[in-house]
């Protein structure tokens, strides 16, 4: 035989495309831990060892894309970021798919739940390589919610989301293939500036 088989990769899409208009400015530049949110989260990946990294960005793009263009991830714009989440996702799932490698799962996760960490994402991906499930999502405040990993047979299910939903509507609709991690500190995101206020003062 010649050739080889490209070995499956579990890539990472973090959607940080929304106009953060709780926030009153875009919270993916908000300074956490010396950088912004978002590249906070882009190390975050990288250090996981995951790849393919995608980014989406929409809202704002002209100055978010300079916080990370110079890290190795794709940047890809969803023009209708304004629709919803759903849309993020498709444009995430689109551009993990056009890449052309073996990709056999992803990590969905987001830019503004700051205690996402590489040895959480590493957990979900260690989870599901020990478990049966197609799905790993995190567990906080009652819920099962992203970050959360998908098998590669759902990248159809998470391009058709609507406009308005999110991954969690994909956990809930076949929670028989799920299981999950516990993730306590996954209720804490920052959507207003009292979440922002809220974070411990060195940590901003």
């Amino acid at each position: 035989m010649t050739g080889s088989t490209q070995q499956p990769t579990i890539g990472i899409i973090i959607l940080a495309a929304g106009a953060s208009t709780r926030m009153g400015k875009p919270k993916q530049l908000l300074p956490y831990q010396g950088r912004s949110l978002l590249r906070h989260i882009t190390e975050i990946a990288i250090a996981s060892k995951n790849q393919p990294i995608i980014v989406v960005l929409g809202a704002n793009i002209e100055i978010i894309k300079p916080e990370i263009c110079q890290l190795p991830v794709q940047i890809v714009e969803n023009l209708q970021w304004a629709s919803g989440m759903g849309s993020s996702i498709r444009a995430g799932v689109e551009a993990l798919n056009a890449l052309g490698q073996n990709v056999e799962a992803v990590v969905i996760t987001l830019c503004d739940q700051p205690f996402v960490s590489p040895e959480l994402i590493n957990q979900l991906v260690e989870t599901y390589r020990r478990s049966d499930k197609a799905i790993v999502a995190c567990e906080y405040a009652d819920t099962l919610g992203v970050p959360a990993l998908f098998h590669h047979t759902f990248f159809s299910q998470l391009m058709t989301l609507k406009q308005g939903e999110g991954a969690k509507q994909i956990i809930g609709k076949y929670i028989n293939q799920v299981t999950s991690v516990p993730f306590l500190q996954g209720r804490i995101d920052i959507d207003t500036p009292n979440d922002y206020q809220q974070l411990p003062k060195n940590w901003v």
